[in-house]
């Protein structure tokens, strides 16, 4: 895709120059956006033990989180359009700053409710900004969108090892206010400052040449729709995973608080591996036979890692699942193919989503009433989702 920044008189090489900076800003600031998202379930582990908040409430901040970014994913596709690209990057995506900062400093449910809010935002501009820079600057689609999965990957590895940093440093200054989120809040500054000097457009990013019907063609499409509930339950799976899973092993005992904290760790190293595999080791010949396979296994995966009790038999469940699930996320989004647009990314993200939204929320509910184990059950249901739709794709197909 060209910008308005293309079209300015100059070389080709010039243009191809501004298609790279694209491609890595968009690399690079997913890698960040991969520190700053995953950290949430991390964080508000430890604001529910600082303040003491139930299931219910530190399920909702999840929750608020991922109606920011559902919100943010339709917002930076249409704000453009009335103050250009720039502008609504930087406005949107310095949510992750404001958030996190918010995050270390008050215990007040709704400063907190507006905390997570602000960096939903900023994880969803992001999500939306670095898959068109990704999706349009590159030769392959399905191998740049794993590439760029396999920094935010990358990023979530990151994650806990800064939160740790941070938090031994205010244990070690003895401050009144949490740490984590502030050093957390600081790689959101970084991403912040690498998209203020990318060149993004004042205006919008201008694509190729419409067809008969306009940008909207990617609502008549049955396959736009079924990727787009794929993402849905793939987006409700992980989420619920991201969000409460570091609780769940504390609370079930199965590993220590400290302990606890590195499952994110261990979840997001075999992720990055994950794509790393698909992107560079295996080629993927049928992509909907490729997700039915990985369907089939976070559903049988998932089960084993709610009822297993050990800590070794946890861990291992955890990064199988994390494995199995690493393709759906990139090969879901590359499905839509040609469709790939501002509009059309927007509104997918969105609605997939909405499944972040949903599933955490439903996960803190049961959980209250019938316990967490119970509550964590109720996952299986967006695991099976997954698998039925790229089922669906796959006959389709044949």
């Amino acid at each position: 895709m060209e910008t308005q920044t293309e079209k300015a008189p100059g070389t080709k090489s010039a243009a191809a120059s501004i298609s790279k900076r694209f491609y890595n800003t968009g690399l690079i600031c997913f890698g960040l956006s991969g520190i700053c998202a995953i950290a949430s379930g991390v964080i508000v582990s430890l604001i529910r033990d600082r303040y003491g908040f139930s299931y219910s409430l530190t399920g909702t901040l999840i929750s608020v989180m991922s109606i920011g970014n559902m919100a943010a994913l339709l917002l930076s596709g249409i704000l453009p359009g009335k103050i250009g690209e720039r502008r609504t990057t930087l406005l949107m995506c310095s949510g992750y700053l404001i958030g996190y900062l918010l995050m270390g400093i008050t215990g007040n449910p709704l400063l907190l409710a507006a905390a997570f809010l602000a960096a939903g935002i900023a994880k969803g501009c992001s999500a939306n900004k670095c898959t068109v820079l990704v999706g349009n600057h590159t030769d392959d689609r399905a191998k740049g969108m794993t590439v760029m999965n396999a920094y935010f990957a990358a990023g979530a590895l990151i994650s806990p090892l800064l939160i740790s940093v941070a938090g031994h440093l205010g244990n070690s200054l003895s401050l009144p206010i949490l740490m984590q989120p502030v050093g957390i809040a600081l790689a959101g500054l970084v991403m912040w400052l690498i998209f203020a000097s990318a060149g993004l457009p004042d205006g919008t990013f201008t694509g190729q040449e419409k067809k008969a019907g306009g940008n909207m063609d990617f609502f008549k499409n049955p396959v736009f729709w079924i990727m787009t509930f794929l993402l849905f339950c793939e987006n409700g799976a992980e989420y619920s995973v991201n969000g409460w899973m570091v609780t769940y092993y504390k609370n079930e005992h199965i590993l220590s608080a400290s302990l606890s904290s590195y499952a994110v760790t261990i979840q997001w190293a075999a992720m990055l591996i994950g794509r790393l595999v698909i992107a560079f080791g295996i080629k993927v010949k049928d992509t909907f036979k490729f997700l039915s396979a990985m369907g089939i296994l976070i559903c049988c995966i998932y089960g084993a890692l709610v009822f297993v009790h050990s800590p070794a038999a946890a861990i291992i469940a955890l990064a199988l699942f994390s494995l199995a699930i690493s393709g759906l996320y990139p090969l879901a989004v590359a499905g839509i193919g040609e469709m790939t647009s501002s509009e059309s990314v927007g509104v997918m993200l969105s609605i997939g989503g909405f499944g972040g939204i949903l599933f955490p929320w439903i996960i803190g509910i049961v959980a209250d009433r019938f316990g967490l184990r119970t509550g964590m059950a109720v996952n299986l249901l967006p695991c099976l989702g997954a698998f039925i739709m790229s089922l669906i794709m796959w006959r389709r197909k044949k």
